[in-house]
């Protein structure tokens, strides 16, 4: 394998990916290093996944010393570090009605623990409130993962076109809009699927009013409400769940990326009027759920549980807003902020269009920090995009803003 500044091409994977990697040798706490020997501040965090950044002794020791036991056994049997994952994650639920989750099934990946949320809803409407019950309500500018049940409920036509037709049934409303939510939603669905900031949509933020329409009608219909935590959960906006920020009372909640510290993982968590409809071998797993993932997410659930270190999280979430404030007010090429906690983002209102003269183009602000040594996101059509492991630093953060704050210099001067 050869690199140029530590970008490799033409490798044999499928041309969904793209055609040039930054191919990684190494992380420590913030930082990851390229095969060259670059160093680069990580604002991504692996998508949000690596929460408790990188080089970490006690995640390596907790995966080794399972896989000296065993590795994998199929989810026909189970094993300690499973049964009191599932135990712990369970009483994350304290804040929810009726005593909150019961039972969960462990998957791979956030596609997966969506599916998982789909099939338990579409189940317990079918056997709760007969046939026709089945229709499932999504959300403008939602991402639900690209399997073809979540993707069904991510309605972005990029995404779907080329894999139509997907399943019947799923509506789409508008984000945030009550008074569509209100007209929309009857006992005709069986689930409603939201997250509370949408992470591939712009960074949107749910509002109290809509999350309180979301219980009210839901409780009213029947109706399965589903919260997507998979990229908001386990702290990464100031609480445990981005839920209890807003109020949400979901009956089911997803969750995945930091749930293993990197290793793949997922859970979707019930209450018992589901569970108690579920009959055995209605769904499964292979993989979701072995033992190596399960030990090291029990290390990784100690650390992101403790109040100590959410209330951290928040505090750094709000120093680094005011410091992306700072940002815009020195640069015209930037707008709003978005998000929560340490799940940021800011408009671009720069650069060149796409060809559609819709969406100005980051890929020159993300090549350019990349150059200078920040790796950062994208989301939705013109969202700069940041979630650095919530252990970063708020030198790191100020670090990354000043490479931002250069890197929006020069392409201003250039415009």
């Amino acid at each position: 394998m050869e690199s140029v500044k530590g970008i490799v091409k033409d490798i044999p994977l499928a041309n969904n990916y793209g055609p040039e990697f930054l191919v990684i040798e190494r992380g420590e706490g913030s930082w990851l290093w390229d095969v060259e020997g670059k160093r680069y501040l990580d604002f991504t965090a692996g998508i949000a996944v690596n929460a408790l950044g990188y080089g970490r002794k006690d995640l390596a020791k907790a995966a080794y010393e399972q896989m000296l036991k065993i590795i994998h056994t199929s989810n026909l049997y189970t094993t300690s570090p499973v049964i009191e994952l599932a135990e712990r994650l369970i009483k994350t639920g304290s804040f929810l009605e009726n005593d909150g989750f019961v039972a969960l099934h462990f998957s791979n990946s956030g596609s997966e623990a969506n599916e998982t949320a789909l099939k338990y809803a579409r189940l317990y409407s079918l056997r709760e409130k007969g046939k026709g019950h089945d229709k499932i309500l999504a959300f403008s500018n939602a991402f639900h993962g690209r399997t073809l049940g979540a993707l069904s409920c991510t309605p972005k036509a990029k995404y779907q076109e080329p894999f139509k037709p997907l399943i019947p049934g799923v509506e789409v409303c508008g984000y945030n809009d009550t008074d569509a939510l209100s007209k929309m939603l009857n006992e005709e669905f069986a689930a409603v699927i939201v997250e509370v900031v949408q992470g591939e949509g712009g960074l949107d933020v749910m509002s109290k009013e809509f999350a309180d329409a979301l219980n009210a009608l839901c409780k009213k219909y029947n109706v399965i409400l589903i919260a997507d935590e998979v990229q908001t959960g386990l702290s990464r906006t100031g609480s445990f769940y981005a839920s209890q920020g807003v109020g949400l009372k979901p009956d089911i909640v997803t969750l995945a990326k930091p749930l293993a510290g990197g290793l793949p993982l997922s859970a979707t968590l019930i209450p018992e009027k589901i569970n108690t409809l579920i009959h055995v071998g209605e769904h499964g797993s292979t993989f979701g759920g072995g033992p190596v993932t399960a030990a090291v997410a029990l290390r990784v659930l100690e650390v992101l549980s403790e109040e100590s270190f959410i209330a951290e999280v928040a505090e750094k979430g709000d120093y680094f807003a005011k410091l992306l404030e700072g940002l815009t007010n020195r640069h015209s090429s930037l707008g709003a902020l978005k998000g929560k906690g340490l799940l940021r983002g800011v408009e671009y209102l720069g650069g060149e269009s796409d060809g559609g003269g819709k969406s100005p183009d980051l890929s020159k602000v993300i090549s350019l920090a990349r150059e200078k040594g920040l790796l950062i996101l994208r989301s939705g059509t013109n969202v700069l995009r940041f979630t650095p492991p919530l252990t970063i630093s708020k030198d790191e953060l100020e670090r990354g803003i000043a490479i931002l704050d250069e890197v929006m210099g020069e392409l201003e001067k250039t415009s």
